[in-house]
């Protein structure tokens, strides 16, 4: 936490620290982030929200409270990582949490899930992995000829909440499948995408690591 902020005192002679109980519910806070994907999903996007000013200032107060909060690094550093695109505070939030991984380090797909809807259409999820219980999912609806219907990107979930074999997406029952035919395919439905004029979903900029880069360039 940044340096606790000075109140007058009651009899207004000298400054005092902020009430110590704020800085002790930063710190719970910061412990929630490892058991509780709410709070994981809170902190991405307050993060997200803020100016490049003050998310030095969160990464400066971290640098100050995280040793001291008794959970893995990854857990407090990690929802931050999701969503900064920032090379030089990207390279700074994975060596905290990493150590001495560094911030192309990106997650195997842990399994990958595809149905054929009544239509024709593909629905499929990726999940991968994040830290202790979580994980993250990226599913859509496409055709390889004609590009995507959607796209959805749940950056933090319990494992048990990710689909799995049986599971169903967009009414379409989910089976395990092989990793690669499915980036295939999902390749193809980018270049349709492009080929259409339509923009592609945000969502794959996130996962661009699992295609050809040039695909995804704008």
């Amino acid at each position: 936490m940044p340096d606790q902020p000075k109140r007058i005192s009651d009899d207004g002679s000298s400054p005092a620290p902020l009430d110590a109980r704020v800085h002790s519910a930063w710190r719970a806070w910061l412990s929630a982030l490892a058991t509780d994907p709410e709070a994981a999903l809170a902190a991405a996007l307050t993060y997200e929200s803020l100016d490049a000013s003050a998310r030095s200032m969160w990464l400066d107060a971290l640098e100050q409270d995280a040793p001291k909060v008794p959970v893995p690094k990854v857990a407090i550093y990690g929802p931050l990582l999701w969503v900064e695109a920032d090379p030089a505070r990207r390279s700074r939030i994975a060596e905290a949490a990493f150590g001495d991984m560094t911030a192309d380090s990106v997650p195997t797909v842990e399994r990958t899930l595809r149905g054929v809807a009544d239509n024709g259409d593909r629905v499929v999820a990726l999940v991968l992995p994040l830290y202790l219980d979580f994980v993250q999912v990226l599913s859509c609806r496409y055709t390889a000829n004609n590009g995507f219907v959607w796209v959805k990107h749940e950056p933090v979930l319990r494992k048990g909440e990710a689909p799995r074999q049986g599971s169903e997406l967009d009414s379409t029952p989910l089976e395990q499948t092989p990793l690669h035919p499915i980036i295939e395919e999902l390749a193809h439905a980018v270049v349709a995408q492009q080929r259409s004029g339509q923009p592609l979903p945000e969502a794959l900029r996130i996962f661009a690591h699992l295609f050809d880069s040039t695909l995804l360039e704008s």
